[in-house]
């Protein structure tokens, strides 16, 4: 009656990207006389009565798909469904391409604006800048355009043209494009650099189809650039594919080693996933950078290298998102996520926390601070990494070092939300393009200014829906300074500058170098011969 077919494994966070696909079960009939025929039986008589009785007219499909949120809510977070245009875009992101022009762009002053155009896209390679305005698309103006409106405009089939026009800083006259759409890549490395002679660092946005290629060239990148050691930035990363997370995982772990395994009542739900052997396995010095926003497949590879000791753990506990979804695709193009498994790191812990007081408090627990929550250390279910070191399960990945990100004001972290630093960056940079010759010398040396932070303060209080406010100003100060150089950089060549920036005043970063001691101990440890499982735990 029933038939099991395997498909990819992806871990997603939240309704949008909240789930994992392992495992595709559908029954190929409802067995007359079966409980789930009497509800469904149940569910068609209230739905036809409604229709028939209601005081107004309804729609019925509406009320289908509210009843579908609602019985999927009362089984745990990440039973969602999802209709068709959410899910395009969602296996999108996770796919890896789409056709386009190639730019990540955000609505500043009622326009699109040009945040950095993708790598090697068409919007790349004519040129086109942070900052830039997009005023016109096809003739006709983008004043208070929507994000959605925006993309339907500007995505289509590759090799079609689409005509633009640009409002540049710095320029009087409007600049036109015609750019000829094309495959553009998403990418999982937002960045990666050497932040010293020996210390590479790697910013990993997603677990999508291409991570573990993109992996690759960085470690080729950073190796050749002489890296001793590693900062793997996890921060904020909600997850992905399962195998591009085994594959992340693989470049450290020793063959043969478990990295995670899944348990459900179904037998086709339980798999173990094993480290394989890697041309590209390294077993240098590594720390993993990780907070309240790393989510599954992010604490997939988190929890295995913990527990295996080979590397440092730094940051926040990590979101605790470790439930496995079956996507099941519904013939109107949309599909329902059913959690059917748990994963487990390979001491044993589950990483999913409780949701026993619903989604709302679910979410918003995942983002407390430490001394905030309950239980304590000493509830907390006890386990043994391999070398012996103590580790707490109960939700979450819970860092061997414990730091917190820097906290600011509300009054800062408007001006982020309204991208005034970005306004102001991108137009700094337009006016100041002879800094653009020399990045090294702009990263190590270039300050913000007083006259710079005046002309801040000027366009913040510019800005009729912001109250400026002196005392934050003042207490906020040099994360200020330091953010409105991060932005210059991103504008004079890239994103991968702006994290070049953010690293010199990232506390959590700089907590990192302070530690590799003993990421090299752990390293060292590691590579002493000898099986050391099974692990203990209590």
């Amino acid at each position: 009656m029933k038939r099991m077919r395997k498909t990819a494994l992806m871990f997603f966070m939240g309704a949008a990207v909240g789930v994992a696909a392992m495992l595709i079960y559908r029954p190929t009939s409802v067995i007359p006389g079966s409980n789930v025929y009497q509800q469904l039986a149940r569910f068609a008589e209230v739905l036809t009565d409604v229709s028939r009785l209601y005081v107004e007219d309804v729609d019925e499909e509406k009320l289908v798909t509210e009843a579908i949120n609602g019985m999927l809510e009362a089984l745990d977070p990440h039973s969602v469904y999802i209709p068709e245009k959410q899910l395009r875009d969602v296996n999108e992101r996770f796919e890896g391409h789409f056709e386009g022009i190639g730019i990540e762009f955000i609505i500043q002053n009622k326009y699109p604006t040009v945040v950095s155009p993708v790598p090697d896209s068409p919007s790349d390679r004519l040129g086109l800048r942070p900052g830039d305005q997009i005023i016109e698309i096809e003739g006709v103006s983008t004043y208070g355009i929507t994000e959605d409106e925006v993309i339907k405009k500007l995505r289509g089939p590759r090799g079609t043209t689409v005509n633009v026009t640009i409002k540049r800083p710095g320029v009087e006259e409007p600049l036109h494009f015609a750019i000829t759409r094309d495959q553009i890549s998403i990418y999982s490395v937002l960045a990666a650099f050497m932040i010293d002679e020996q210390t590479g660092y790697i910013k990993l946005n997603r677990f999508a189809r291409t991570t573990n290629e993109e992996l690759i060239k960085a470690l080729q990148k950073l190796n050749s650039q002489g890296m001793k050691r590693l900062i793997l930035d996890l921060r904020f990363n909600s997850g992905g594919f399962l195998d591009q997370a085994v594959a992340v995982a693989n470049k450290f772990i020793p063959a043969g080693k478990k990295i995670v395994y899944t348990r459900g009542r179904i037998p086709q739900a339980n798999e173990d996933f094993y480290a394989t052997e890697d041309p590209m396995k390294t077993d240098i010095p590594l720390v993993i950078l990780i907070n309240h926003g790393s989510a599954s497949a992010s604490e997939i590879v988190a929890g295995a290298v913990q527990d295996w000791d080979r590397g440092l753990i730094i940051g926040e506990r990590s979101f605790g998102k470790g439930l496995v979804q079956n996507q099941i695709p519904l013939k109107d193009g949309s599909a329902v996520r059913i959690t059917i498994a748990r994963y487990y790191t390979p001491s044993g812990r589950l990483i999913q926390r409780p949701y026993n007081h619903g989604r709302r408090q679910y979410y918003e627990e995942a983002w407390k601070d430490e001394e905030q929550e309950a239980p304590s250390d000493s509830a907390r279910p006890k386990f043994y990494t391999s070398a012996g070191r103590v580790v707490f399960g109960g939700g979450g990945i819970h860092p061997d070092i414990v730091v917190k990100s820097e906290k600011i004001t509300g009054f800062t972290a408007n001006l982020i939300r309204k991208r005034l630093f970005f306004e102001y960056g991108s137009n700094y940079a337009a006016r100041h393009q002879e800094l653009a010759k020399s990045p090294k010398r702009f990263i190590e040396h270039f300050q913000t200014t007083p006259q710079m932070l005046a002309e801040f303060q000027q366009l913040i209080k510019s800005k009729k829906d912001i109250e400026f406010s002196q005392e934050a100003w003042d207490k906020d100060l040099e994360f200020i300074k330091a953010r409105i150089k991060s932005e210059i950089a991103r504008s004079l060549w890239n994103s991968e500058k702006y994290y070049e920036v953010e690293v010199r005043h990232d506390n959590q970063v700089l907590a990192a170098l302070k530690n590799f001691q003993k990421a090299a101990e752990l390293a060292e440890y590691h590579q002493i011969p000898g099986d050391r499982e099974p692990f203990r735990n209590e």
